[in-house]
């Protein structure tokens, strides 16, 4: 099939708009990180307590030298990893089982407000005495501040589907689980990818706490332990690692929600 020079236009025009906002956004970046290595250098910040991107680099060096980045880095991603797709899967399967008895779902839903107005990490000194002080208690507290929200959030896409939809898959003799297979999954899938993205951002933010309680390794402990030592170039090196990683992971979601795009 021959493309017509409009439409080949029109893709180049596409490609060049993208590469300008990546060249962009990484211009901006760059200035962000000289600009504060200037400001401490002239002393305009003080670079003790803000840090600069050269005594983050040299904490950096340190940490790998000593032999524990990686480790650090690989427990967090662990927990974070483990907490995300445990609090995605049980959430979704949770909203399931409450769209299929729309009873429970009547009865459930004042306590599903009251769990998603409570502060999770109030419930953490609870976690932490039933599952002890380590990577269970964290993965816990990762699943518990993010289980609540993929349950209203899941449950609410599944209830907005037509009801003219659904009653004309009755009409042609369909069942319920063959409406959830075919209409309300399906339906639901733009939902289901905002939840995962959601879920990338709370799972980080329940690791991190996990660690500041309980964690003797992990960023979150870095962070902690460099607060406690004075090294703030340490604890601004474990943020900058943080943001890098949750990116990297939101990238990884948003490839499989174009790859699921696809397909549906």
């Amino acid at each position: 099939m021959k493309v017509s020079v409009e439409h080949q236009n029109y893709i180049k025009k596409l490609k060049r708009e993208k590469h300008k906002i990546t060249l962009t956004r990484i211009l901006i970046l760059i200035s962000i990180f000289v600009l504060w290595e200037i400001a401490g250098d002239l002393n305009i910040i003080d670079p003790f307590l803000t840090s600069t991107p050269s005594r983050m680099l040299q904490s950096l060096i340190k940490i790998y030298g000593e032999g524990a980045l990686f480790t650090h880095i690989g427990i967090t991603c662990f927990e974070t990893v483990v907490g995300f797709l445990l609090s995605t899967i049980l959430g979704t399967f949770i909203a399931i089982l409450l769209w299929w008895s729309d009873f429970a779902s009547k009865v459930l839903d004042p306590y599903l407000v009251v769990l998603n107005s409570l502060p999770k990490i109030a419930l953490a000194p609870i976690i932490i005495f039933w599952m002890g002080n380590g990577i269970k208690a964290i993965i816990v507290i990762t699943v518990l501040i993010s289980i609540v929200v993929t349950i209203i959030t899941v449950l609410n896409s599944f209830k907005e589907v037509e009801d003219e939809k659904i009653k004309l898959m009755k009409t042609f003799g369909a069942n319920k689980f063959q409406i959830l297979k075919h209409l309300i999954i399906p339906s639901s899938i733009p939902t289901l990818m905002s939840a995962l993205k959601i879920n990338v951002g709370l799972s980080w933010v329940g690791v991190i706490m996990g660690e500041f309680l309980v964690a003797k390794e992990g960023l979150g402990f870095l962070i902690v332990y460099g607060g406690q030592i004075s090294e703030l170039d340490m604890v601004m090196m474990s943020i900058i690692i943080l943001s890098i990683l949750a990116y990297l992971m939101y990238v990884a979601v948003a490839i499989f929600e174009k790859r699921l795009q696809k397909r549906f």
